[in-house]
């Protein structure tokens, strides 16, 4: 990962390690990789809190920014309302009083070449348009999420005006960047369908570090503590939310119970803002043993989970705009040798398939799941067939090449002078396509 010139790269996220999910994992792993290949990256961020909105071991939410230097990146923390990942209102000021503490913060920052704001929060971005206003800096965008789409779909918003505002607001932060990076091609769809900036938006799809990732054997502790030993373990592994319609699980268990079964076990291992209601109704239906809900646990303890699983679940709630989305757990999973039940449709499913990783579900269907972990019980599933799996990830999905394939397109960005009267186009767009058709 070398390019001639050396640039600064302002990072503006709202999650960032120790917080362990999806966009906290994908920044530090192409930032760190950045700084490997001689550049420079500052990332601006909350103290870590999320998904409970109660701050972790060791952080203070400070009023004056706290910096850090984490594996080379320099990292700055800011002030921000703390709230868990529940509720409209008091998310909602959790996001903004980020995209004030950011931008005010950002200002400070030794002269960066270029601005990358990333979402799913909205105004993550809102805070990159900003930035890069004040400072005339070249914007690049980071859409992992179609927002505010994605919030009426859940219905954490109904209102009609708020949403119409919301997606006006969408359709500017699209327009004031200079390029946007999608990390998959249904996400640049929908962008596409809203804003006509086809000659600069690219896609970079998520990946996987395959030497942090490896396959390894179950351990015995783990499934013992978590009432898998003798059962089958499918283990649903991520953030325990609205979108996730994880109630497919706990009718699942049900007909297992039913039926007087007792050789399954589902674990929910993470936290989320329906972590407590589902397992408040588990208790209430008698499925003590049948679901397990382990909390959250460090992201170095994920290969070690993974591998003492049967079968890894990932699933959304079966809407349109759903099938856009693909899951960067889907990778982990794979480059650990995990079969996946896959209960999310589009070009994630896709690259299950293609790949030979797992079994499609339909979503929402109890039935169907159990129908999978069935069809996973019985099917064979060695070494010859990681490795093959592993081959796929290798030349499509590998963190290395997709964190060089990001910061050739930064250094060309940052390259340009900003015109914001103007579309802008960037020669030689990188589009990954993500994988075989």
């Amino acid at each position: 990962m070398t390019t001639a010139r050396k640039i600064h790269v302002l990072f503006l996220t709202h999650y960032f390690p120790p917080e362990v999910n999806a966009p906290a994992t994908r920044t530090y792993e192409h930032a760190v990789r950045w700084v490997r290949a001689g550049h420079r990256v500052t990332v601006v961020t909350c103290n870590p809190n999320c998904p409970t909105g109660v701050l972790y071991p060791g952080y203070r939410n400070r009023l004056r920014p706290q910096r850090e230097i984490v594996d080379g990146i320099e990292v700055i923390r800011v002030w921000t309302y703390l709230a868990p990942n529940a509720g409209t209102v008091r998310r909602t000021l959790n996001y903004l009083s980020y995209m004030v503490s950011a931008s005010l913060a950002a200002l400070g920052v030794n002269r960066p070449d270029v601005v990358v704001a990333t979402s799913p929060q909205f105004f993550c971005g809102w805070a990159g348009v900003i930035v890069s206003r004040l400072r005339r800096l070249p914007f690049v965008l980071e859409v992992r999420d179609i927002w505010p789409e994605s919030i009426e779909t859940v219905g954490a918003i109904r209102f009609r005006p708020v949403l119409r505002f919301l997606q006006y607001l969408e359709r500017r932060m699209y327009l004031a960047a200079d390029h946007i990076v999608t990390v998959g091609e249904g996400y640049k769809r929908k962008i596409l369908e809203k804003v006509d900036i086809a000659d600069r938006i690219s896609v970079i799809p998520n990946g996987v570090d395959l030497e942090k990732f490896r396959p390894r054997p179950p351990d015995p502790a783990l499934r013992a503590k978590w009432q898998g030993d003798g059962k089958f373990v499918c283990a649903y592994v991520g953030t325990i939310g609205l979108a996730h319609g994880l109630d497919v699980v706990l009718d699942a268990a049900e007909l297992l119970r039913r039926q007087g079964r007792d050789d399954v076990v589902f674990w929910l291992v993470g936290e989320g803002a329906r972590k407590a209601e589902l397992q408040a109704e588990a208790q209430r239906r008698g499925l003590d043993g049948r679901v397990v809900f382990t909390g959250g646990l460090p992201k170095e303890e994920m290969p070690r989970v993974l591998a003492s699983a049967d079968a890894c679940l990932v699933h959304l709630r079966k809407t349109e705009l759903f099938e856009t989305v693909i899951p960067s757990k889907i990778f982990e999973m794979m480059a650990m040798g995990r079969p996946i039940i896959m209960g999310v449709r589009g070009d994630a499913l896709r690259i299950v398939e293609e790949s030979g990783a797992g079994v499609a579900m339909e979503p929402e269907d109890p039935k169907s799941l159990l129908g999978c972990v069935e069809k996973v019980r019985n099917a064979p599933w060695g070494e010859e067939h990681t490795e093959k799996v592993r081959d796929f990830l290798m030349r499509y999905y590998s963190r290395d090449v997709l964190a060089g394939r990001f910061l050739e397109l930064l250094v060309r960005v940052a390259g340009r002078v900003p015109d914001k009267s103007k579309c802008g186009s960037y020669e030689g767009e990188l589009t990954l396509a993500g994988g075989p058709r």
